[in-house]
């Protein structure tokens, strides 16, 4: 199922600009379905504490309980985490 909302969320289609930036994926974050495994299009570890720096340059500081691999496993669920983030 297709739920990418790069057009109606601001929120999602930063977080793809990070991913576009700082994710190192295979795959254009813009053509990633919402829910994809970022693992599977080739974020590695690394890649994923760029990716966190980034995050936090954009949304603010992502207090210690944000930092599991279940909030970096997707585009949705960073979203969802950078929502929590800003009160949305």
């Amino acid at each position: 199922m297709n739920t990418r909302t790069i057009e109606f969320d601001p929120v999602t289609h930063k977080v793809r600009e990070v991913l576009a930036k700082h994710g190192r994926l295979s795959q254009d974050p813009v053509t990633l379905d919402d829910d994809a495994s970022l693992n599977e299009a080739g974020m590695t570890s690394h890649a994923s504490v760029n990716v966190m720096l980034a995050l936090e340059a954009e949304f603010g500081e992502i207090p210690d309980r944000m930092l599991t691999r279940s909030v970096f496993q997707s585009i949705a669920s960073i979203t969802r985490a950078m929502r929590a983030l800003q009160g949305l």
